[in-house]
């Protein structure tokens, strides 16, 4: 198994993992802000396989293509930024450690993403926060009321998803945005697809109400 200890994570700008467990320290150019760096499957599946053998290079530059988009979920699915820079940094020492057993059944970016969620679900319940019940009971999913909006004149989607209940934010994040079946989102989070299927009908309410104010 790989060591592999990740520095501050900084999306902007945006900065790569120093592996300074390899015998020589890391040091490239931060991409500019807003940036990442996008490789062909065929590159792609190279560097898995390099990193995999302990190549710090060859994942210094998966973290430059998937860095941000996992920085996006882990925001998304927290609504904190410094929980999701923090967030991140788990998310590729896992991969990192975990490199060895990836066998390619998935693309490297479906992969690395269920890996992110599953980080910040452990990362729920090491906190000791409270599991956000959900049930197939329409009113039982009023009791919860989403945290106001403050962002001036104009309501971006970003900020109208951060102000949504963590539970309802969490399977709308897993279901619109990345994909999950509610079927998957109940093994995820240990409730029924229909409690699923409920807390999105109820954050699609909640966020067309904000974006229409």
């Amino acid at each position: 198994m790989h060591t592999l200890a990740v520095t501050g994570f900084r999306p902007d700008p945006f900065a790569p993992p120093d592996l300074g467990a390899r015998p020589q320290p890391l040091s490239v150019t931060a991409m500019p802000s807003g940036t990442t760096s996008v490789e062909a499957p065929d590159e792609e599946r190279a560097d898995v396989a390099a990193a995999a053998a302990g190549d710090r290079r060859a994942f210094e530059r998966l973290y430059r293509t998937h860095g941000q988009r996992i920085f996006a979920l882990c925001l998304r699915m927290t609504a904190d930024r410094q929980v999701a820079e923090e967030l991140v940094q788990d998310v590729f020492v896992r991969a990192w450690q975990k490199l060895d057993g990836f066998r390619g059944d998935a693309a490297f970016g479906t992969w690395l993403h269920r890996v992110a969620v599953n980080i910040v679900l452990s990362r729920r319940k090491r906190d000791g926060v409270q599991r956000d019940r959900t049930t197939d009971d329409d009113a039982s999913l009023d009791a919860a009321p989403a945290r106001p909006v403050h962002v001036g004149d104009r309501l971006d989607l970003e900020a109208a998803i951060a102000a949504l209940p963590p539970g309802a934010r969490r399977i709308f994040v897993l279901h619109d945005v990345e994909g999950y079946t509610h079927e998957e989102i109940g093994d995820l989070l240990g409730i029924t697809s229909g409690g699923s299927k409920a807390q999105l009908h109820r954050a699609r309410l909640l966020l067309r109400e904000a974006l229409t104010r």
